[in-house]
């Protein structure tokens, strides 16, 4: 039996990704920045985002989609602070963008300043689908050790940011803000680096000046005029 070998060089995600840039264009387009916000389950996620919805309260608006993989504890949680929809996957171990859609129609698909996509907790999966997101934010947690960006080289090189979580705890670990810096910047030359501990609201605040910049900054190129 003869047997041939067909290459087909064709990118399998391309749908994906061109209908995640038309979607990041048009929240951008309203004056909304999207956030995706990624960690390993118990990072601080849900409690960052309760803290940066007090810092912005009377502020900011907001608006906050919660993955999980059963559940809506975290949703449960921020929903007496700011809009949310839970996204329950049922298993599956990241988020995709036709979910994020149904939770952005769930909220009204309303025209926030900031909509924030809470993650499944997962350092692997998540870093190869597009959310539509403007900004991608992975937090690693003093509890977790400072080795995991050269474990998990992915998830740093496609994130802008690494947000250093429960720095209240610096004293009782083994864990260097140096060596985690070190190690991600190996991988994402440019990746900005904030610490904070968002329990003790500790660096909230310089994390929210820094959305406030990305806000202005990123969101600058769709309200620019349009050249003659």
């Amino acid at each position: 039996m003869t047997r041939r070998t067909i290459i087909v060089k064709r990118d399998v995600q391309a749908k994906g990704k061109a209908n995640a840039a038309a979607e990041r264009e048009r929240l951008g387009r309203r004056g909304t920045l999207v956030i995706n916000i990624l960690s390993s389950p118990g990072a601080g996620k849900t409690t960052l985002l309760e803290a940066t919805a007090r810092h912005f309260a009377g502020r900011r608006t907001m608006a906050v989609l919660v993955g999980d993989l059963e559940t809506d504890r975290d949703a449960q949680r921020l929903a007496p602070l700011v809009p949310t929809v839970q996204l329950t996957t049922g298993g599956a171990c990241h988020l995709e963008l036709p979910l994020v859609q149904q939770g952005l129609t769930a909220l009204g698909d309303p025209a926030v300043d900031f909509l924030f996509i809470e993650n499944v907790g997962n350092l692997v999966c998540p870093a190869s689908h597009d959310l539509a997101e403007h900004l991608r934010v992975v937090l690693v947690s003093t509890t977790e050790g400072d080795d995991k960006p050269g474990k998990y080289p992915k998830m740093f090189r496609t994130s802008q940011a690494m947000v250093i979580t429960k720095t209240d705890l610096l004293p009782y670990l083994p864990f260097s803000v140096d060596a985690v810096t070190e190690d991600a910047r190996q991988i994402q030359p440019q990746l900005d680096v904030l610490s904070l501990s968002a329990l003790h609201e500790s660096g909230v605040s310089d994390w929210c000046e820094y959305l406030e910049q990305q806000y202005q900054r990123q969101l600058a190129a769709y309200h620019e005029p349009a050249a003659k």
